[in-house]
């Protein structure tokens, strides 16, 4: 394919991107269902296909992807679930890994156990991104979000790590329980070192981005770094760049300005839209090649070898989790621990108890049985098989490699489509939505705090300061309206005996008086540059204001 070919395969891709992102926002159906269901389509058809690459998934697509979802993940809420988080994330991807290969080797005509543990190990770990862009439309409680997050940023490392060893043996003839249990091990554990490593050195780095566009060419560097630094070391890069994130991620606050932050979010926002797209288009146009290689086998072997894969995946995940919700009380200890008591006032220690208690309490029915259909695979367990060698070292054929292949696709198609688009209606009859109100309650919470500490401060300043005593009052008195907003709109919030966010006319007309402010000037603006009196270079300065003052703006009256 020559590069204008290339290119043009590129941008007719992006269009079908935009196009299915906006038909998804419309109709409510979920963009990473849609797009394999095109990238099929268009894989029947005469003319140019692009074949899956899984070094380049690995390498390239993989880290990003990893480290943008850690940055957007909560390592204090992943702390508080850990226990449930490692339990679907390691436990749950080893089972599902061991159960396929014992599978395969009881049912399937000549399958060893190494290659059912291979095609295990592919089929094991859930893709969230279809699961989290329903559930947050759909308004999912921030728990179960929470734990999709969590379990979809660790379950690839260990899904990768048994595949090596599974590959190992299945090249070299051998498996032995206790040396793939002591390599997961050492992998695992210097996948975490590498990825804390790489975190400090970004921390350390904080004194030289203190521009934005520095910061943020670190920032898209850090993923790759971690990577390349742990596949070269012999451990876990997957889980080198999650660490990195999380680290980065929650430290973020004191190590980076608010103008690299919202620089931030606006390239990794859109470096997940294209890169989520591609691969997902990408999945539908591996079909050819997949059944290309079944001629060789059975009908019979091949509906057997997919019911074992299939029904592994289905099944095990709901059966585990009713499993362990129903252990003892006493083995559910919580990890993590409580705020001190003395930084909380009265009415913060009853809100802590009551948001701890509704933490540490088991999942109910209605939530196991959304997490249940929230076990979407994606393109991870397609690159992830495709890496598998095309011989052993005898130099005989990979056993089954063809059937390994259909196999993974079948489950990814079934969980991705299947479980995709029938994730929000599932979540819908569950009535499972997180409770507005009290979201909305905490965070004017935190804005009341946050504003009566900067009162403080300025009280503080003109103790030191007495001359500054007119600058201090004029941004006092800003405060301190802004403050009685904060309180009035809060005591309606507590004033709510719903789970939805009440409404007020006198807020929704301030707001809409506020946002008429912001467009009359803008409009403005235009007139003076359009006459001009303003060079292009200014409106674009004044019109920055503008837009960061309309982004303190809520999307919608409720916050």
């Amino acid at each position: 394919m020559s590069l204008q070919a290339m290119l043009l395969f590129v941008l007719a891709a992006v269009a079908v991107i935009v196009a299915v992102r906006w038909v998804a926002a419309r109709t409510g159906l979920p963009a990473a269902a849609l797009l394999p269901l095109i990238g099929i389509g268009y894989a029947l058809l005469p003319g140019p296909n692009i074949s899956l690459d899984p070094e380049f998934v690995l390498l390239v697509v993989l880290p990003p992807l990893l480290y943008s979802a850690a940055l957007d993940s909560s390592l204090l809420g992943i702390r508080r679930n850990l226990r449930i988080v490692v339990s679907l994330s390691v436990v749950l991807v080893l089972l599902t890994a061991v159960l396929v290969g014992i599978g395969f080797h009881l049912f399937v005509a000549g399958a060893t156990l190494a290659a059912g543990i291979a095609v295990g190990a592919a089929v094991a770990p859930p893709d969230p991104v279809a699961a989290l862009a329903v559930g947050r439309r759909v308004n999912l409680p921030p728990k179960l979000v929470t734990i999709i997050q969590g379990e979809g940023l660790l379950n690839d490392a260990t899904a990768l790590t048994i595949l090596s060893v599974a590959v190992a043996a299945a090249v070299g003839g051998e498996f032995s329980y206790p040396s793939a249990a002591g390599t997961f091990v050492v992998v695992a554990a210097g996948g975490v070192a590498v990825g804390a490593a790489v975190a400090w050195a970004v921390r350390l780095a904080r004194p030289l981005t203190t521009d934005p566009l520095l910061a943020n060419a670190v920032s898209l560097a850090t993923p790759f770094l971690a990577y390349l630094l742990g596949e070269e070391l012999h451990v876990s890069g997957v889980l080198a760049v999650v660490t990195a994130g999380l680290i980065v991620g929650h430290y973020s606050p004191r190590l980076s300005s608010g103008a690299s932050r919202l620089q931030a979010s606006a390239v990794w926002r859109l470096v997940d839209f294209l890169l989520e797209g591609f691969v997902f288009l990408l999945i539908g146009q591996q079909l050819p090649a997949v059944v290309g290689g079944l001629r060789e086998y059975d009908t019979s072997t091949v509906v057997i070898a997919v019911a074992v894969s299939v029904g592994v995946v289905l099944l095990l995940r709901p059966a585990w989790l009713v499993l362990t919700q129903s252990l003892p009380r006493s083995l559910h200890t919580r990890l993590g621990g409580a705020s001190d008591p003395d930084d909380l006032d009265e009415a913060g220690e009853a809100r802590q108890a009551a948001w701890a208690e509704r933490n540490a309490r088991r999942l109910t029915a209605r939530e196991v049985t959304a997490l249940s259909w929230s076990g979407t695979r994606g393109v991870i367990s397609l690159a992830a098989i495709f890496t598998l060698p095309l011989t052993t070292d005898s130099g005989a054929p990979f056993p089954d490699r063809n059937l390994l292949l259909f196999c993974t696709f079948v489950v990814v198609l079934v969980t991705l489509v299947g479980q995709g688009l029938t994730f929000a209606p599932l979540v819908r009859a569950l009535g499972l939505r997180a409770d507005a109100a009290d979201q909305a309650r905490v965070r004017n919470e935190a804005r009341s705090a946050a504003v009566e500490a900067a009162l403080a401060r300025l009280d503080e300043l003109v103790a030191d300061e007495p001359d500054q005593a007119p600058a201090v009052d004029t941004t006092r008195a800003q405060l301190r309206a802004r403050l009685a907003r904060y309180r009035g709109r809060l005591d309606l919030l507590q004033q709510a005996e719903s789970t939805e966010v009440p409404t007020s006319p006198e807020y929704e007309s301030a707001l809409r008086i506020r946002r008429a402010a912001i467009d009359a000037q803008r409009e403005e603006l235009l007139r003076w540059r359009d006459a001009g009196r303003l060079p292009d270079e200014g409106l674009r300065i004044l019109e920055r204001e503008l837009d960061h003052e309309e982004l303190l703006l809520p999307n919608r009256g409720g916050r």
